[in-house]
């Protein structure tokens, strides 16, 4: 959305919330489904996120050392040179650790929530890679965007029809797979859950059906869905792929909801990966932030529909009370999550490819801006009235 907001109409009548429609998925979908880019070089979170608290072990281990060392009279080597010794070893080991890849050939990866341009994109990059995948729509027939992918993909892709909130799809999805697995693949090597649907609104404005909506398409069925495929994860010692949010712990009006459920399923990610470990499975959340993802999962409709939704359900007491101009405001406010086709994916499509191909992934990816890092630090680790000045 660019230029300033206009006073609109009413909220109450169907034209309220007059945001301009996203261009057609038909028309955008080949530009999305372009290979990941190299040629934007964005901060590697994740590098420094497995780095950094070893170069504090090196600096420990240095200082240590060079007091024995110097106490027992062995070697006046100094703490400084200790620490740099430590630490091109250290970089060397990670680099080469951080690097390692797995052998692509007879793997199949399982991809929920290819209806959004996160699912799709990775569906094509990992098919390219070598991948049979199964890319899971949540209404798959007389889908433009699944009927194109299909076409410009290999035979290894399949594409599925997959809500997560039926139990009856996600079983004839296991069954699916069950009976196209590549040639001598013991079982499933990822199941991603990149299915997402957001639930936008002060708490008190949104009607239950809503969040129960939510909770099924964000919680109860991405874990109905492991519950399933876990076997065949388990028999390829594969791995369980979570999307969450940078900022799903950053407290906000209008995503409460949205939130909770992000961090339900982050709680849910650590259990499960304690859980599996024994089992050689891994787990790995990719939290990417508002504006790495776009509009990947948000669209102008979604927002109008669920505006138009809330406002019907409030109560007179309730529009009095918080005011058209008020609601008007807080939705408006929602538009920075519709950014248009152009809105960069290698970030997070980056992150969700490393947590399936590196030989040993992290346990949590943050493709996030250094704004939205910034912000998350202060929200975690800072007192919150300085969160509150900055930026409330």
């Amino acid at each position: 959305m660019s230029g300033p907001f206009k006073r609109r109409p009413s909220l109450k009548k169907p034209p309220s919330i007059g945001l301009v429609k996203s261009p057609s998925r038909r028309r955008s979908s080949a530009a999305l489904l372009q290979p990941i880019p190299q040629s934007q070089q964005e901060v590697p979170w994740d590098l420094l996120d497995r780095v950094l608290p070893l170069l504090f072990f090196c600096h420990g281990t240095a200082l240590i050392l060079s007091n024995i060392l110097n106490l027992l009279r062995i070697s006046q080597v100094t703490t400084f040179t200790l620490f740099i010794w430590f630490t091109i070893v250290t970089l060397g080991a990670v680099l080469f650790y951080h690097n390692l890849k797995v052998t692509v050939a007879g793997k199949a990866i399982l991809i929920t929530g290819c209806d959004s341009r996160i699912g799709s994109a990775l569906a094509r990059y990992l098919d390219d890679l070598g991948f049979t995948v199964f890319a899971g729509f949540q209404n798959a027939a007389d889908n433009p965007l699944a009927q194109e992918l299909k076409e410009e993909s290999s035979g290894r892709l399949h594409v599925l029809q997959l809500d997560v909130s039926s139990e009856t799809q996600i079983l004839a999805a296991s069954l699916y797979a069950v009976e196209h697995l590549p040639d001598g693949a013991p079982g499933l090597w990822a199941v991603i859950n990149a299915a997402s649907w957001i639930a936008l609104g002060e708490i008190e404005w949104l009607p239950p059906q809503i969040i129960r909506k939510a909770t099924e398409l964000n919680f109860l069925g991405p874990t109905r869905l492991i519950q399933i495929m876990l076997p065949l994860i388990r028999r390829a010692r594969g791995r369980i792929v979570f999307m969450t949010s940078g900022l799903a712990s950053v407290a906000s009006p209008v995503r409460g909801i949205h939130s909770a459920l992000l961090n339900a399923i982050e709680a849910e990610a650590s259990c499960l990966r304690q859980e599996l470990r024994p089992r050689g499975v891994e787990v790995i959340v990719v939290a990417p932030g508002e504006y790495t993802a776009g509009s990947s999962w948000l669209s102008d409709d979604d927002i109008r529909d669920q505006a138009q939704e809330m406002w019907l359900q409030l109560c007179h007491e309730q529009r009095k009370s918080y005011g058209e101009d008020y609601f008007e405001t807080a939705v408006r406010s929602l538009e920075k999550f519709t950014k248009g086709p152009e809105a960069d994916l290698s970030p997070v499509l980056r992150s969700l490819t490393d947590s399936v191909v590196k030989t040993f992934p992290l346990p949590k990816y943050t493709p996030i801006t250094r704004q939205e890092k910034i912000q998350s630090f202060i929200a975690n680790h800072l007192p919150q009235t300085l969160y509150n000045i900055i930026y409330n």
